[in-house]
């Protein structure tokens, strides 16, 4: 009786230990906030701004398109031209000499009108704009922008060059191969005369014999 007593006391123990245990496991995991931010990327700091021309050469009288990027939205920029002279004097133009003896090639007075030297562009909502620009001036161009609002600058260069001009058709160019040409013709002239008298002359001498 008294062991039978020692085991049903020993079995109730366990049953009152197991039961918090259990009911602790039985008891639902709270949900995961819905309000919890979703992990975000790591931030990438902004493009910078960028100028560029769609040819960085061309001949005086051509156009070309500078694009713009990077720079604020919806923003006007102003865009700044400097221009310095090419190495070599244009064609059939003597350099300038300055008073310390040294030369700097000097563009035609008529080609240095009119193309601005300052203008404006204006961006898009992605901070980019377009504008074409037909230079004046011959010569490495820089050109500068910078964003009112923003504040952001960026350049770009081009060169500028004369039109080859074609060889000037003179008088005495034309004259020559006519010359030459008429020359031929009237050696040609000759010896077909020659030829006909020759055949005659064997014609007949041949029929009288």
């Amino acid at each position: 009786m008294r062991l039978s007593r020692i085991i049903m006391a020993l079995t109730v123990g366990l049953a009152v230990v197991a039961v918090p245990t259990a009911a602790g496991a039985a008891q639902p995991q709270p949900a995961p906030s819905a309000t919890t931010d979703p992990p975000q990327p790591p931030p990438y700091p902004p493009t910078g701004p960028s100028l560029t021309v769609n040819r960085p050469t061309i001949f005086l009288g051509e156009t070309v398109v500078l694009t713009g990027t990077g720079f604020g939205p919806n923003e006007t920029v102003d865009i700044v031209v400097s221009v310095t002279p090419l190495a070599a004097p244009a064609a059939g133009q003597a350099p300038a000499r300055r008073s310390d003896g040294t030369t700097v090639a000097m563009a035609p007075v008529a080609y240095q009108a009119s193309a601005p030297l300052s203008f404006t562009a204006f961006t898009d909502a992605q901070g980019r704009f377009t504008k074409s620009y037909k230079p004046s001036v011959t010569g490495l161009l820089t050109f500068t922008a910078t964003g009112r609002e923003s504040g952001r600058t960026a350049s770009t260069e081009l060169r500028v060059l004369h039109k080859k001009q074609p060889l000037p058709v003179t008088g005495d160019s034309i004259g020559t191969p006519m010359k030459l040409g008429g020359g031929l013709v009237g050696a040609g002239a000759i010896m077909l005369l020659l030829t006909l008298a020759w055949r005659r002359r064997q014609r007949f001498g041949g029929a009288a014999h």
